[in-house]
């Protein structure tokens, strides 16, 4: 019989010895970079800052005759203003891409989606601009949409909404006055439906209000369909005037449903047949703000502050 001292011994050895070999080894996620690292080097940007582009992002509308004269419009007088730029297009309502892409088959990028075929095709300078009227929750949920692939970029900037600045205010009521010189006389009402909203920008349509009235045009007055001041707002200011007519006008980049039915339809409640019942001749004029050329021009104007403030 062997010597179980002598066993216990050996195992004991054999042991020590197989723990000594393993502690020279390195533990397996010692041999990949750390997450950080990994994490650092996917946010480098990724595109060719040579490689410039202005996305225009817009609500977008499936009213195809005012699209082509409005958004289509303020998209060609950007590209034809920046030459150097590719100019694509990106709406926010899903609702009406899915519209057009299923009625028309035209199919038109979301935010996101326009964001990441940028980035596959190594833009590395990109301007956003968007064709709101305010900064309200369009704008933001845009910029809620684009944060995310900031970081591909070299060089990113955004362009401002049509009406921001005290000289967005007076020029927009300079273009609209004269846009609307023919309607205006003695006896007339010149009424503009904005869409309205929760939103704190919605204080836009007063201020706009107010510099209307400044500038001495005081048979010119705002209204919006979904916030304040109301359609029975406007009528009641309306009846001060002691006008007779009323030619009503959209205050939105397109013509489209709003335009066409809340403000425009022959349904009980739309704004035409409400200053109807008021005893008014009523005049819907279906012309969105985009049509005008100097809210165009504006739009070109707001880009290349953002074209600017990339060389900053």
């Amino acid at each position: 019989m062997k010597n179980p001292q002598k066993i216990l011994a050996f195992i004991l050895l054999a042991s020590l010895c197989l723990g000594l070999s393993a502690c020279g080894k390195k533990p397996p996620e010692q041999n990949s970079a750390p997450p950080e690292e990994k994490e650092s080097e996917a946010q480098k940007p990724a595109g060719d800052p040579d490689k410039k582009a202005i996305l225009v992002v817009s609500f977008g509308t499936s009213y195809n005759e005012t699209r082509a004269v409005t958004i289509e419009a303020i998209e060609g007088a950007v590209t034809k203003a920046f030459p150097d730029y590719e100019v694509r297009r990106a709406f926010t309502s899903q609702i009406i891409i899915d519209k057009l892409e299923e009625r028309d088959g035209l199919e038109i990028d979301n935010v996101k989606e326009a964001m990441e075929r940028l980035i596959a095709d190594g833009v590395g300078t990109l301007v956003v601009q968007p064709t709101h009227v305010m900064n309200g929750f369009e704008y933001d949920e845009m910029k809620e949409a684009i944060a995310p692939y900031e970081d591909s970029f070299k060089n990113i900037s955004y362009g401002l909404p049509l009406l921001i600045s005290d000289e967005d205010y007076a020029e927009v009521v300079s273009i609209l006055a004269d846009e609307t010189a023919e309607y205006n006389t003695d006896d007339t009402a010149i009424v503009f439906m904005g869409h309205g909203t929760e939103h704190e920008a919605n204080s836009t349509y007063a201020k706009l209000q107010q510099k209307f009235d400044d500038a001495g045009y005081t048979n010119y007055f705002i209204g919006t369909v979904e916030a304040e001041p109301t359609l029975e707002d406007v009528v009641a200011a309306v009846e001060k005037t002691g006008a007779k007519k009323v030619v009503l006008l959209p205050l939105m980049i397109v013509a489209g449903d709003h335009a066409n039915n809340d403000m425009a339809g022959d349904e009980e409640g739309s704004w035409k047949t409400e200053f109807k019942a008021a005893g008014y001749e009523v005049e819907p004029v279906l012309k969105g703000l985009g049509q005008y050329e100097g809210i165009q021009k504006m739009f070109v104007e707001h880009v290349q502050a953002a074209v600017d403030a990339l060389k900053a």
